[in-house]
């Protein structure tokens, strides 16, 4: 079964009577749904609701849980939720030599003598699990973790989107359970309820693929000039995007090409989301 050893991923704990309540009121994640065994997506935003961190949550103990992230961006993490920690009764620390193991292709787990094992809740079409601590592997395929991200539209900031520069819809956290839409306030949320209720989210994750190779992440997709979107993680000819869906189905209806510096690229939504582009051309306002 494939496997990867992610060396760029950092665990953060957060303990005590208040752990839960003190998360509830500050994350995206309605932790009220988050069952032992699973490790669903989420996000800390600021009060306009871009994303500032972005984690995979799981509950460690009757009173615990455990934030994976990037690794540089964990002190901020941490420093962040240690100002709205207040008078919550919550440890909040990060793990030393935190060592994250990922498996799929089947329903086994990550590593069979790790307890810890967990359910990869973002991925609906190949069973992914996650594995903390535990002895370092020979070998495992980082490349082959990137084609299966890639594949199934799952979006990480760092290699595909910018923190402070995404909302939750952006980057589909909206579609994998990163978003709790019947819990209470927590911060940003009334923007975030805004863009759901009113169904105004444009940008979105698409999968770019193309005849030949796309150029590196971060290269600027365009329709005649004009910019639609940008470049996410890449392998070979595909590729992650983040996109404006309304420029890209008016570009589409045109017959207008998307273009990657000199490379024609096309642009489809995940098999699994729920989106759709949208009906109708796009005014010059809006363009």
């Amino acid at each position: 079964m494939p496997f990867a050893q992610l060396k760029d991923r950092a665990l953060i704990s957060v303990s005590g009577p208040d752990a839960e309540h003190f998360l509830q009121n500050i994350l995206t994640t309605d932790l009220d749904a988050l069952r032992p065994g699973e490790a669903k997506p989420g996000a800390l935003l600021s009060p306009q609701g871009k994303i500032l961190f972005d984690f995979l949550i799981s509950r460690a103990g009757e009173n615990g849980f455990r934030l994976e992230c990037r690794t540089d961006i964990a002190d901020d993490f941490v420093r962040r939720l240690m100002l709205y920690r207040l008078r919550a009764k919550a440890d909040i620390a990060k793990q030393d030599q935190a060592l994250v193991t990922v498996e799929w292709g089947d329903d086994s787990t990550a590593s069979p003598s790790d307890s810890m094992a967990l359910a990869d809740t973002r991925f609906r079409d190949v069973s992914v699990r996650r594995a903390y601590g535990g002895e370092a592997k020979d070998g495992g395929d980082s490349n082959a973790w990137l084609v299966l991200r890639i594949g199934n539209g799952i979006a990480e900031s760092g290699s595909d989107y910018q923190l402070g520069d995404a909302f939750p819809h952006d980057v589909l956290l909206d579609e994998t359970g990163g978003v709790g839409f019947k819990k209470g306030c927590y911060i940003g949320q009334e923007v975030v309820s805004r863009m759901q209720h009113r169904g105004t989210a444009r940008r979105r994750v698409l999968i770019a693929s193309a005849d030949g190779p796309l150029p590196a992440a971060g290269t600027e997709l365009t329709v005649a000039g004009r910019p639609v979107g940008t470049l996410g993680s890449v392998d070979g000819r595909t590729g992650l995007a983040v996109a404006r869906i309304d420029r890209v189905k008016a570009a589409v209806d045109a017959g207008e090409a998307i273009m990657a510096d000199e490379v024609p690229v096309a642009l489809a939504i995940p098999a699994w989301a729920k989106f759709t582009f949208p009906e109708g051309a796009v005014s010059a306002e809006e363009a």
